[in-house]
Order: C-alpha cells, then structure tokens, then sequence
C-alpha cells in the first residue's frame, strides 16, 4: 500500500484514494475522498486539473497534470482519469500500482481550460483522453447551464471510447440538448480538417473547447479558421510533463537595491481587487504577487500548464517559456504570470 506521511510542501496535501475504476483496457480514474477541512481548497471548476506526485526510483517524485472528470455540480468526490502512453512513466505507475486506500500527494485544483457562463451552447472536441477535462465541462454545463451541447469525440476504435456508458446514458437523458459525434479511426480514419470543419459547421457560434494530442488538436484549430470562429471563442487544454518540483516551497529571493531602482510597477486585477506593486525585471509576475501576499493561480512555475495565463492590458513584457501559448493567444494580449519579466516602466494585466 502506498501511503505519504507528510507532504513535501506547504502548498500540498495528501489524499486517499477511495476508489479505482477501470474505464478502459489502458485507462483508469482515481476518486479521492477529500477531508471536510480540505473542501474549500479543494472545490474546483469544470475542466479544471489536479497534479500529482509521482514517486520515482531516479529523481525522487516526478509531477504530474491529470485533468478532473468529475464535474463539482454532480459528482460527489473529485476524480481524475489516466491512460497509459507508451513511456508514460506517472501514467503507467498510476494504472499497475495505485488502489483503493493508497495516500497519493495533491496540489489544490489548477487551470483556466473552463467555460466562463455553463448556460452558452457550446461546441467541445476531444481524442482519447483528452476528453477527461470536456466531460467534465459537458455534465456541468447540462446540470447548471440552459445552452445546447455538441460533442465531437475521436478514438481509435470502438473499445478505446472512455466514459461511453456514461456518454450515451447523457444523451439519452438530455436528448434535447446534448449530441454526441463518435469518430472511429478503425472506421473513418484519423479526421482531418476539412472533415472536422464540414462536422462542425452549424455550431460556428458556440464557445468551442478542444483537448487531445497534438495533430488532433492542429486539424481542430485549422477546421475552425476555415469556418471563420473567432479567436476568442476557441479554448484549448494542452498538457506538458513537468521538469520541475511544483511540490516544493519556493524561496523567497532578496531583492537588492539596484533591483529595487529599477523596478517596474505593475498594476494587477484579480477577483475584482487591483494591486500595484513594485516588480524587478529579474523577477516573474508570480513571484512578485506570491511575496506580496496575493492568492496568485499557478502551479507548475515552468510554462507548461497555463494555470497563470493572465491578459497583459497595456506595457510590455517578455517571457522565458511560452510555447503552450499559440501564436494568436499572444497576438490577444495572453501571457504566462510565471514566465513573464516587464520590458516597459509600467504594466498593467489582468487575471
């Protein structure tokens, strides 16, 4: 039985895993059970993720991102799915060692892939499992929300469909609202844009939210260019593994004098409250707000979750990492709050 005493931050907590269900031959979710004095730290959005500490023989831990499946309006303990790849090493742990009534080490809910109004009709993409964080937004939105449901969803055969027991009794039950497009590559092929593009075409309005691996997601983005759906209603979740320990406390680094002089100031808007702070160019956004105090979302510190994207609103900033960011993200003002630096004298961003 795997089982943690302690937790290696002050950030973290460890959970027990009440139950194991096996989804598909090479996928299983983890149900936590989350202690009443944990339930606030714990409540979360849909589509939002959780990250997990890996034990590792080599390093120690490795981290790892796995989206919730479960929906916070119908689902009574948070859950995340896990599918095996091929030199997944987390994936492959979670599936041969964890079972019911092992402690696994949690960071708090994290993540911006989640619909701002669960009453819009929208329109979600998924492949294998990248439907684990679209589920969840998918039973939100039919428990909380009025708007209309579309679900294109690719796998690579029939037995790899996760959740589609789950699936066709929602359909069933939200027949009015709720439209499931299965797409089979032992059937139809891998689907490429145009095909996405002429499935997708009546719902070109609808907020539309994609997760899956990389050429999935590509020939998604290119089929809605080709239909002309704006930018800012295209929300993607894309998963890097992590290099770091976001399990570990940071340290507070000194800010010398000359730092100090030659500060930026930067006014920031999170929740509704605006802070103006000092912000040396050596240091990132999430950093600076993390030492004055501010609850900051993030998580990983290295530019691969996206849990800090932010809106840079006037000045300039420059970023060590933005890869997850696409090349239209930037062009619309997003940054990463752990990777950013000011450029300009003054800045201001929004959360």
């Amino acid at each position: 039985m795997t089982t943690v005493e302690v937790p290696h931050g002050s950030r973290s907590v460890v959970l027990t895993v009440s139950e194991v269900i096996a989804e598909t031959a090479d996928t299983c979710s983890l149900v936590f059970a989350v202690p009443d004095q944990l339930r606030d730290a714990f409540a979360y959005r849909p589509g939002q993720f959780l990250t997990l500490r890996i034990p590792s023989e080599r390093t120690g831990s490795v981290a790892r991102c796995y989206s919730l499946a479960s929906s916070p309006h119908t689902d009574q303990a948070p859950k995340v799915t896990v599918k095996r790849t091929v030199d997944g090493y987390g994936s492959n742990w979670i599936c041969d060692t964890v079972r019911a009534g092992d402690q696994l080490e949690v960071l708090p809910p994290s993540g911006v892939f989640s619909p701002k109004d669960l009453n819009a009709d929208l329109l979600l993409f998924a492949a294998g499992s990248g439907i684990t964080p679209v589920v969840s937004i998918l039973k939100s939105a039919l428990a909380e929300g009025t708007g209309k449901v579309t679900l294109i969803y690719a796998n690579r055969d029939e037995g790899s469909v996760i959740f589609a027991a789950e699936l066709r009794e929602l359909a069933t039950r939200h027949a009015d609202r709720l439209a499931v497009v299965h797409w089979l590559e032992s059937v139809q092929g891998l689907p490429d844009a145009a095909q996405l593009a002429a499935v997708a075409a009546p719902f070109t309005e609808r907020q539309a939210f994609m997760c899956g691996p990389g050429p999935f997601m590509a020939a998604v983005h290119d089929a809605l260019a080709r239909l002309q759906v704006p930018r800012t209603n295209v929300h993607a979740e894309v998963f890097n593994s992590l290099a770091g320990d976001p399990f570990a406390d940071r340290e507070v680094a000194e800010v010398s004098d000359a730092e100090a002089a030659d500060a930026a100031t930067v006014e920031v808007e999170l929740d509704g409250e605006v802070h103006t702070l000092a912000w040396p160019r050596k240091r990132t956004l999430v950093d600076i707000m993390l030492d004055a105090g501010i609850d900051v979302p993030y998580s990983c510190q290295e530019g691969e979750c996206g849990s800090c994207a932010c809106t840079l609103v006037d000045g300039e900033v420059e970023m060590d990492n933005s890869e997850i960011l696409d090349p239209e993200d930037v062009a619309d003002g997003y940054i990463l709050g752990c990777q950013a630096h000011p450029i300009t004298d003054t800045v201001r961003i929004t959360f």
